[in-house]
């Protein structure tokens, strides 16, 4: 059987599945959740062994250390999934809540529903525990999900999505609802991207290339963001104190994440004060500054900024730095480089502070906090299967309700229109 005949009949059984899901109260799709958490705390043995065979493949194909490590199941990576099951399961239900409701002059009530997507792709790389956490989120928005696992995951891929519908099989619901993609060919995803009437829309979860590949290609609308090149502008009279432990936090908590703070942007009327107070404390985390002309000259260790570093998302040590005259003079900065991320105004004046949150076209903009923030999380989502940039269907972290959609309902008693 081709590729494509694969893909499709995999799709129309998640299709057909997805229906029965729709049908499934709050109570079958929790106790489900907490049955596949109970599958995972008695399997550990069995997952490590196929996760043994992933780490071994890794190391012998010459991975870097780092990308090895994101693929170990460890028991402590097995807590963390069993964990976000069980929470997953205690969150609210969006699925068929109205909102809305009211009579017209006709007579009829009419009101919106909050519905499933229907049947999402995921495409990702390395990470196996995105195969539990991207379906568990799925399933409980009531969607089927197809996921498609990168290659040095497969083995622990195929031992986790197999529990998964075991589960789904023990609760009375199609273990058809999480299906996985097992075949390692590259050529799947570009079936997938293309796959109009059978996927209702694809979320990519890897670095920018995945992303990007997919972004362009596709038919079928993406859940994405490319970039998370956050920025934070500390304003004239702000707070110094709050000004340090904001970009501290922001930038060095923790480095490869999409919203730790990549580009520094300081009035220059606290420039001279508060920036090399700021480079010594971030010297101390080892972050290499690269600034503009008026950075440099008060902080004569920073390196020169070049055009492309304003744009760059560095995950690591680095900051770009720049003085800049006015608000406006910052704004139009995170217009023209930013990436529609996070963005952050560290001021004391209410009214700077609504212009920033009015005119900063991003995901998320932010007043007196760190960049950090930006998570589903910590937004009260409770869980997120990731953050996106675009401004339809779904803006910011995306949680269980950007996971649905909604569609207008009509109640009725016998009217017609005159």
């Amino acid at each position: 059987m081709s590729l494509a005949a694969v893909f499709e009949a995999t799709a129309q059984r998640a299709r057909e599945a997805s229906r029965a899901l729709a049908r499934a109260s709050t109570g079958q799709k929790n106790r489900a959740l907490e049955v596949m958490a109970a599958r995972l705390q008695s399997a550990r043995p069995a997952l490590k062994t196929a996760n043994q065979d992933d780490l071994a493949a890794a190391q012998a194909r010459g991975l870097e250390p780092a990308l090895v490590d994101r693929l170990r199941l460890d028991d402590a990576a097995l807590d963390r999934m069993i964990e976000g099951l069980l929470q997953i399961s205690a969150l609210p239900d969006p699925v068929g809540s109205i909102r809305d409701l009211a009579y017209h002059p006709s007579g009829i009530q009419v009101g919106r529903m909050r519905v499933p997507l229907g049947v999402v792709g995921i495409i990702y790389e390395s990470r196996p525990n995105v195969t539990v956490d991207a379906a568990a989120l799925c399933f409980k928005a009531g969607n089927a999900c197809v996921l498609r696992g990168g290659s040095e995951a497969n083995a622990s891929n195929r031992a986790l999505a197999l529990l998964l519908g075991e589960a789904l099989e023990a609760t009375g619901l199609p273990a058809a609802a999480i299906t996985l993609i097992e075949t390692t060919d590259r050529a799947m995803v570009d079936h997938m991207v293309a796959a109009e009437g059978l996927l209702d829309v694809l979320i990519p979860r890897g670095g920018k290339g995945l992303i990007e590949r997919i972004s362009k290609a596709a038919r079928i609308p993406v859940l994405k963001h490319l970039d998370g090149n956050c920025h934070l502008y500390i304003d004239a009279g702000a707070d110094h104190a709050m000004a340090e432990a904001l970009v501290m936090n922001s930038k060095t908590h923790r480095y490869g994440v999409c919203n730790a703070l990549e580009t520094l942007l300081i009035h220059e009327a606290e420039a001279d004060t508060l920036l090399p107070r700021l480079a010594a404390l971030l010297a101390a985390k080892d972050v290499v500054l690269r600034g503009c002309p008026k950075t440099c000259a008060r902080v004569p260790e920073a390196e020169g900024a070049t055009e492309a570093d304003w744009y760059e998302e560095y995950l690591g040590p680095l900051l770009a730095v720049r003085v800049v005259p006015s608000l406006d003079e910052a704004m139009a900065h995170i217009a023209r480089y930013g990436s529609a991320h996070t963005d952050v105004i560290v001021t004391q004046d209410y009214a700077r502070a609504q212009r920033f949150l009015a005119e900063v076209d991003s995901a998320s903009v932010m007043v007196n906090a760190s960049t950090r923030f930006a998570d589903g999380f910590e937004f009260g989502l409770g869980a997120e299967i990731g953050i996106s940039t675009d401004k339809l269907h779904a803006r910011g972290p995306v949680g269980l309700e950007g996971l649905t959609t909604e569609k207008y309902i009509v109640y009725g008693s016998g009217q017609v229109r005159a």
